[in-house]
């Protein structure tokens, strides 16, 4: 058939003409186009020179050999170039700031750690140390939360893959704290040390995520107190972006620090304008900030290091029933955090962490990716903009399996969050079972989401030669495109290429197993940890690092 030429009569079938008719029909149009393409790409390969032909000809054969290779774009950071949603008007956003500061004027917050409590002592706030409850003014939270920044650059040991925070900048994190892992071959479990570093090496892996997210799973086959030791080993080592240290306690922290600095030839005193490290501090919902998380807090503001400050206000347990009241207490205790962090260390980088949903009021249990959560982000993106901070969100699911209700769900959060402008999605990719297992398909499943989010951020072009008048002029009616000048120059990189969808015809799919989107995406996780390539980390840095392992175990195990 020659180029341009028509393709047969579907378009002009009634509406009163049998659907299984013109169903056979659609699919014998498409079974054309197929072969009209693939007739196209031949006849390219057809008119190159014999030279050409002999280069083309290597190139198909090392294509041969890595025709499994994963369709990845590039490492990039994402940007907004849209406006963000705003469910909230700007009168609803002031009332839940106002309630938020009498909340903690005449509620308070109980503060556990007793040097926190002196902090807000010394800056003027009512304290009562016997019951450990702190009562903030609010003329001095709006004053300290002016004094964060609202963009800042997060320095990762390749230099390439630096993110900045905040502004119209989005992170993509994997997940990261999760109990258990799973995969379709072992099921889900208590993970071990050697699986979690596999996780890493995913990480590191795939261009879309930004940032390792603090651990894809707890290493339940090395001692509870030394593991962050071997984790932050393995974080620095098996990935070169930027990662997340534990934040609980002092000495944890500090290991974090102190191992980060190491990585990137710095020392902890040379880091306070330059932010390597960044970890999630939660409060203890409703209006509570423990020791640990404290002592974390602190001492990442003491040294410069931004925290991303967030209550865990789940609507109906540990937040009122009604979202307007679940943001007011969640910005209460996120607003208490960053007064504590600049009360250390004015300046110090922190990150708005917006983590308000809903539980099931037929069980109790947490509930994900709901509406209530996805319109929470939206107005949790709003009042990180109100304070001018960075905002992070998540992608979440309460499903058990990777299956459609994980898929709906967790499309459900990334909307949300992104919608809201979300600064760092935390959780972005692997999180399962409300969060209680890190899954190596969901990983990957959740990638090929983050990677369709990132194509959707670049707007397409508009201009002379997009417009396609002349391909238009040459096809005219009734024919295709596949073989003109305009397509071919640029098929190759004019649609988005998926990882895990199979757009295959049903043959060709029936013919490769019926595999389900989970099975797909095993094979997958299975083919990178194959191809991974270790990050280049100079042996002196990784045998001081080791060294400083080593001592801090024979410390705490003594």
């Amino acid at each position: 058939m020659a180029k341009g030429a028509s393709l047969g009569p579907v378009a002009g079938l009634t509406g009163n003409a049998n659907f299984v008719q013109k169903a056979i029909m659609i699919v014998e149009k498409s079974a054309m186009l197929g072969r009209e393409w693939r007739k196209c790409l031949t006849d390219e390969t057809t008119i190159m020179s014999t030279t050409e032909n002999r280069h083309r000809g290597r190139r198909r054969a090392r294509g041969a050999r890595d025709s499994k290779r994963e369709a990845q774009a590039p490492f990039r950071q994402i940007t907004h170039p849209y406006n963000p949603v705003e469910v909230l008007s700007a009168d609803h956003v002031e009332a839940i700031h106002n309630a938020s500061l009498t909340i903690l004027e005449e509620i308070g917050i109980k503060v556990l750690e007793p040097t926190a409590r002196d902090i807000f002592r010394r800056a003027g706030c009512k304290v009562d140390h016997d019951l450990e409850m702190v009562y903030l003014d609010r003329m001095l939270v709006e004053q300290q939360a002016g004094l964060a920044p609202a963009e800042f650059i997060l320095h990762a040991r390749n230099p390439a893959h630096d993110v900045k925070v905040g502004g119209k900048n989005a992170i993509f994190a994997s997940v990261g704290g999760p109990a258990l892992v799973s995969c379709l071959d072992k099921g889900r479990r208590a993970g071990s040390y050697a699986e979690m570093c596999d996780f890493i090496k995913l990480t590191q892996s795939l261009n879309i995520i930004h940032q390792e997210g603090g651990g894809p799973f707890e290493a339940m086959d090395l001692p509870q107190e030394s593991r962050h030791l071997d984790l932050h080993l393995a974080q620095i080592t098996l990935t070169d972006k930027t990662w997340q240290p534990w934040g609980m306690g002092v000495e944890r922290t500090m290991d974090g620090i102190e191992m980060a600095c190491m990585a990137m030839g710095l020392k902890p005193g040379e880091i306070h304008d330059k932010p390597i490290v960044t970890t999630v501090i939660n409060t203890n919902s409703p209006l509570q900030l423990d020791i640990p998380m404290a002592q974390g807090l602190m001492t990442l503001a003491e040294h410069g290091q931004p925290s991303i400050i967030t209550p865990f206000t789940l609507s109906g347990a540990m937040a009122p029933v009604t979202l307007a009241g679940a943001l007011a207490e969640q910005n209460a205790e996120v607003l208490a955090g960053v007064t504590l962090a600049q009360l250390v260390r004015p300046g110090a980088p922190v990150v708005y962490g917006g983590f308000t949903s809903n539980v099931d009021m037929k069980t109790g249990s947490p509930a994900f990716g709901t509406p209530e959560y996805t319109l929470a982000a939206q107005a949790s993106g709003q009042l990180a903009r109100r304070y001018q901070l960075p905002f992070r969100s998540s992608n979440v699911t309460s499903s058990h399996a990777v299956d459609a209700q994980a898929a709906y769900e967790s499309q459900m959060s990334i909307w949300g969050a992104m919608n809201g402008h979300v600064n760092l999605l935390n959780q972005g990719a692997g999180w399962l079972g409300g969060g209680i297992v890190a899954s190596f398909e969901k990983l990957i499943v959740d990638a090929e989401m983050l990677q369709m989010v990132a194509a959707y951020s670049q707007p397409f072009e508009v201009s002379e030669a997009s417009l396609g008048l002349d391909a238009i002029r040459e096809v005219g009616p009734s024919g295709h495109f596949f073989g003109t000048q305009h397509t071919m120059e640029r098929y190759k990189s004019a649609f988005y290429q998926p990882l895990v969808s199979d757009w295959s015809n049903y043959e060709n799919w029936a013919d490769r197993g019926s595999l389900s989107t989970a099975q797909r995406a095993n094979e997958i996780w299975k083919r990178m940890l194959a191809d991974y390539q270790k990050p280049r980390l100079d042996e002196s840095i990784v045998e001081q690092l080791k060294d400083y392992v080593d001592r801090r175990k024979s410390t705490i195990h003594k």
